[in-house]
């Protein structure tokens, strides 16, 4: 099979080729012939930042990728809920801080652990499958946990991004008014995934123009969190989607204003996966595809992606 394979972490110029056997699927796996895969923002960490190489679990080649659908082609013994035939998708083998996860995804074949795929509903394709793993999970893991209420009032910033265009749809879901914050260029695009409100930072701050807010979806880092915060009202929340809250000086300062704030670290869950599925076969939730590139392309589809201005996702076909 073809794959991509990093050489070493540093720029793209180390992501290569290669023709690699076929993987095979312990017990608990699947074999996925791989149709689409996302490219995310944390791909594009894990190749440059030497820190991270712990993903990778000392084994070689070295291969990026954790967003997939495709197609099964092999089944473990223990996947008893999946044949041969069916279209899957998922986010897969995601590391945490503390332990790897090699998922190997940027090659026309991938194993998958069956507790991280779901059945990818027939009426969406392959491209928007791929396009609703981690992004789609971000937000969504972490409002099962503090749920936006019916009414709410709800900024989400980078709101035209990857993950900020699952967020308004999510918000929207749960009966949320939603207050979209992104450049002029997405407005049109949020707009017609259901918010209520937009603001173009590049030409209002936002804080002039909103009145505050009951919920904050943060989806910009660091210091931007200082904004944000001020803008809940007390009792209310921000979620931080990148910057971890505890121990930081944001809570501190979210304490002192009386907000509930916490970041939540994604992980790669069937079950949720199959909730995502539901709302996309209900035609609740869309992906948005912007751009698209092949295989060999991956390098092309990291430099867009670096550029920080993509409206949804990125997919690359193999």
């Amino acid at each position: 099979m073809r794959a991509v394979i990093l050489k070493k972490q540093g720029d793209i110029d180390q992501l290569s080729m290669a023709e690699l056997p076929i993987p095979t699927p312990n017990d608990n796996q699947v074999l996925i012939r791989v149709h689409s895969i996302s490219v995310n923002p944390t791909d594009i960490y894990a190749r440059k930042n030497p820190a991270l190489d712990y993903i990778f679990n000392n084994e070689t080649p070295k291969i990026l990728g954790w967003d997939v659908s495709g197609v099964i082609e092999a089944v473990g013994i223990n996947a008893k809920n999946f044949t041969i035939g069916d279209e899957v998708f998922g986010l897969l083998n995601f590391p945490t801080f503390t332990t790897s996860g090699h998922a190997k995804a940027y090659a026309e074949y991938v194993v998958a652990d069956i507790d991280d795929i779901a059945l990818k509903p027939s009426n969406i394709s392959h491209d928007a499958a791929a396009a609703a793993g981690m992004a789609a999970l971000t937000t969504w893991q972490p409002l099962s946990k503090k749920p936006i209420k019916m009414g709410d009032r709800v900024l989400i910033t980078a709101a035209g991004g990857g993950v900020g265009h699952f967020a308004v749809q999510f918000a929207k879901y749960f009966g949320a008014y939603v207050i979209a914050v992104a450049s002029g260029s997405k407005k049109e695009l949020v707009m017609s995934l259901g918010a209520d409100e937009f603001v173009d930072y590049q030409k209002t701050d936002f804080l002039e123009v909103i009145e505050p807010v009951d919920y904050v979806i943060e989806g910009l880092r660091d210091e931007h969190i200082g904004k944000t915060l001020r803008i809940v009202k007390k009792g209310g929340t921000l979620l931080s989607l990148w910057s971890h809250i505890e121990g930081s000086e944001w809570e501190k300062r979210a304490k002192e204003l009386d907000v509930h704030a916490y970041y939540n670290a994604v992980v790669s869950n069937g079950k949720d996966m199959t909730a995502i599925a539901g709302l996309m076969k209900q035609g609740v939730v869309k992906s948005h595809v912007s751009k698209k590139f092949k295989l060999e392309e991956m390098a092309l589809a990291h430099m867009e992606l670096e550029k920080n201005h993509t409206a949804g996702k990125i997919i690359v076909n193999p």
